[in-house]
Order: structure tokens, then sequence, then C-alpha cells
């Protein structure tokens, strides 16, 4: 299979090629110089993501790992009970401001890429790549991991009960995890939505049953956890950023039906409602789930845990308690899931715009997936898997990640008054952009203090997209030294994952 089949080769149905630039189907009928699927089906993404579908999305996203790792992260760092639950819903107020710009862009932008394509449209292709850059190096695959770290510790408790489980072997789990997740995202884009509509009912309906039983323990009196609740004594400035870090993680999520516009149905609707649903029914859950959590277990109790869900569940459930985790493991598999679908979408766009190999956007010839742009995160992820622990990662990738996303809210505001007349079928008050970028950018240079180290390392790998830009970019031209082995790179892989430009 070949770039430019409609120019010089194409395939008939025994896999042999014409020199005379028709292309022929699985019958043999010419298809004008297109290459397209048996029955005439043009080879593109198409338009599968409805209301339901979109908040599946960002709903089976966003309750993943995060109310199931977060809960210690937040308790240790903002000091004391009542602080770590006003954490928790000023933190759903900042995502539900972030989702509420997001949806702005994602309406007067209608193209796939999420912060990438933002960034692209206000400043210019060089910070986008640098964006792109941070994305490919550290910040997906160290997002993936800890949800994945999450998973694989989740899905073996069963197995291990009540002994600890050897850190290897959690590993080692989630790896053959993260394989399976790209292999279905290889596969059909349908197999995708199935699976998030099943773990995103089993999210619900145990957030539900758990909520439930902690109301009647509420009923019954069960308050000691809350006494003295707002004690200021172990309250420090400088672990609060580490603390809503833990907390915009749990909710981070918001922007990934952004990353798939091009794919959604109607998305001058589609895009608000499904974000604005979603964000008020997670927010629900997640400060509810906390307050349960609270009613069983001490704060001491809580940071002890090594896994605060297997922990609630025993004091809950009892026996019971043994499908909690099964449960965990599959929500967390859902996020893992429902991220990778988004995020394979961004790096097809930014092969797309030439920042990437050609071949990232490109689509397979029968599934109609792009194979490429989905496999490119598999080495990083699980380097990053097996060289880091779950909250040094979560620290590293936090930084970069809303550094980022206060730059896309800026570019908002920037293009407010560089592009008036652009459409924008959905608006948000100017003052929430404002909060929420200023929110980011406070978060992010207090963090240098807090966390040092993790955020120093991040921001050094994010300058390195400053040199990577000029190198592979701005001086690669056809006649550089760079251009020929990507070229046979980009035609080679093109064979190997049987993958075309997608028909127009």
């Amino acid at each position: 299979v070949f770039k430019k089949m409609n120019r010089s080769t194409s395939i008939n149905k025994d896999g042999e090629t014409a020199s005379n630039g028709q292309t022929f189907s699985q019958n043999g009928k010419d298809l004008g110089g297109k290459l397209q699927e048996g029955g005439g089906k043009k080879v593109e993404l198409g338009k599968k993501v409805t209301l339901l579908r979109g908040i599946s999305i960002i709903v089976g996203t966003i309750i993943g790992a995060g109310i199931f790792i977060s809960p210690k992260g937040i308790l240790k760092h903002s000091g004391s009970v009542g602080m770590s639950l006003t954490v928790w819903i000023a933190c759903g107020v900042l995502s539900l401001f972030g989702a509420l710009c997001y949806a702005e862009l994602g309406t007067c932008i209608k193209k796939s890429g999420g912060h990438y394509t933002y960034i692209m449209e206000a400043f210019g292709p060089q910070m986008a790549f640098i964006r792109l850059w941070a994305d490919l190096i550290a910040i997906r695959p160290a997002a993936l991991a800890v949800i994945s770290l999450a998973f694989g510790r989740y899905i073996l408790e069963p197995l291990f009960m009540p002994c600890s489980i050897p850190p290897l072997a959690v590993k080692l789990a989630t790896a053959i995890g993260i394989s399976f997740i790209y292999i279905l995202n290889i596969r059909i884009v349908k197999w995708i939505e199935n699976v998030g509509y099943f773990t995103n009912f089993l999210n619900l309906w145990l957030i539900l049953l758990l909520l439930l039983i902690n109301r009647m323990l509420l009923f019954l009196g069960e308050t000691k956890n809350f006494e003295n609740a707002f004690d200021l004594s172990k309250v420090q400035l400088s672990g609060m950023p580490l603390a809503f870090y833990s907390g915009m993680y749990a909710y981070a999520g918001w922007f990934y039906l952004n990353f798939v516009t091009e794919e959604v149905d109607n998305p001058e609707k589609t895009v608000p409602l499904a974000i604005s649903i979603s964000m008020a029914i997670v927010t629900s859950c997640y400060v509810l789930t906390n307050v349960a959590y609270y009613t069983v277990m001490s704060a001491e109790e809580l940071l002890a845990s090594e896994a605060v869900a297997v922990t609630f569940a025993e004091r809950l459930l009892g026996n019971f308690s043994v499908v909690v985790p099964v449960f965990v493991a599959l929500s967390c598999f859902g996020s893992m899931n429902g991220g990778h679908f988004a995020l394979s979408r961004m790096f097809y766009v930014a092969s797309r715009e030439g920042q990437l190999p050609e071949v990232l956007s490109m689509i397979h010839v029968r599934r109609h997936t792009p194979l490429a742009a989905v496999l490119i995160l598999y080495p990083m992820t699980i380097l990053q898997l097996f060289v880091g622990d779950i909250y040094s990662l979560l620290n590293f990738m936090s930084f970069l990640r809303w550094l980022f996303i206060g730059v896309v809210v800026l570019g908002l505001i920037y293009l407010r008054y560089t592009k008036p007349d652009l459409p924008r079928p959905f608006k948000v008050p100017l003052f929430i952009p404002v909060v929420f970028c200023l929110t980011c950018f406070f978060m992010v240079f207090l963090s240098l203090y807090s966390d040092p180290f993790n955020t120093g390392v991040g921001f050094a790998m994010s300058l390195t997209g400053i040199p990577a830009y000029y190198i592979f970019i701005y001086f690669s031209r056809p006649s550089c030294f760079i251009s020929v082995p990507t070229d046979s790179f980009n035609r080679t892989m093109q064979i190997i994952l049987e993958v075309v430009p997608a028909d127009q």
C-alpha cells in the first residue's frame, strides 16, 4: 500500500497493483482512483459520537482511578478532612469553568485535536508543537501510566487479599492491561463504544450502592470522623497546589470530547450539552463519595490505606468487599480506554498539520481506525510504567498538563480580541476563562516551590520541544537530509500497517 495510490499504483482484489492510476475494490471494480473498502465505503473516521456517546466518553474517562487515587493525595496535602472536602468542591467548580471554556472552543473551532488544535489557532505552530512534544514524551505516557497502575493494583487485589501485592506483579498486570487497550483501539470504534457504556454502568452502579449504604450510616449517627473537620493546625500553603493537582487529576477528562470534535454529530449542540451534563454527574458523585469515605474511615486510616476503595469496602461490606476491587479495576479500564481513544485523534490531527510523520494521519483500510496514531504512545507508556510510582508520576504530569491547559484558555481570551468575528455558537462570560486561567498559572508556579524536582524535570522536558521544532519542522524541507529517512519510514509503515490517507 503506497501513499499516493491514486497517482501511481493501486491494489486489486488479489493484492496486485496497476500502473495506470486506477484503483480496484475487492471485486475489481474501478473506484476512480480512490481506495475504498468493498461496497464503496469511504476510508474515513466518520461522525459516530452522539450526545449519549459524548457523555459516556467524558464520564467514563473522568470516573476512573481518580476517585480511588486522589482522596489520599488531597488529604495528605490539605491537612484536614474539612479542607480536603473544600478542595474537592473547588476542583469541581474549576473543572466546570475549564469545561465551559473548552465547550466554546469546540463549537467555534470544529477540528479535532483538543489542546493542540486550539494552541495552533491562537499562538501558531511553534507553541503548538511544544505542547505536542510535551504530550508525546511526558504528559500522556505519564497520565496513562498512572491510571493503568491503579488498574493493575485493583485487578490483583482479590487474589492477594489480605496480603500486600508485589510491586512487580502490579506492573506486569498493568502492562497486560495497557496492551489490551491498544489492541481494542486498533480494532473497531463500536467495540470502544460498547466498553465505554459497560464500564460507565458499573461505575455509577457501584458509587450509587456505596452512597446508599453510607446515607444509612449517617442517618444512624456515624459522624465522629467529621468532628474538628476544619482543624487548620496541619494545613500548609505550600502543600495546597499538590492537593489541587490531585483533585484536578481526578476531574481530568472533561476536555477529551474536544479531541474528537470532527467525529461528533452536531457539535454546536452536542459538545456543550455533553460537557455540562457530565460535569454535574461527576461533581455530585465525587463529593458524596468522599463524604462516604470519611463516614467509615478516619483521616489517619485513609492515609495509611494502600487502596482506599478496598479499605472502605472492607469496613462497609465485609465479605462482599472482594467484588469492589474488580469494579474499580473495570472503572480504571474504561478510563484508560476512553482516554486513549481521544488521544490518538490528537496525534492524527498533528500529523495532518505536518508536525508528526505523515503515516499517523492515515486510516486502516478495513477497520477505519487511525492505527499508527493509536500505537505511538505505547513505548513511552510502558517505559514510564516501569520507572515511576503513582504519586511522583502524578505531580510530574500535572505540572505540564495544567501549564498548557492554562495556555489554551489564555488563547480563548486572546482569540476574543484578535478574531472577534469568529462564529461562537456557545459563548461563556469572560470572567470564567480569566478565573480559570489565573488559577492554572497560580498552581503551576507555586508547585515549583512545593515539588521542585518533578516540576523542574517536567519543565525542562517541555523546553526540549524548542530545538526539536527547529530540527524536525522548521528546517525540515524536501531537500533536507531528514526528509529521505522520513519518507522511507512513512512508506514502510504504510505497508506494514495497511493504512492510507483518509478520503476527502
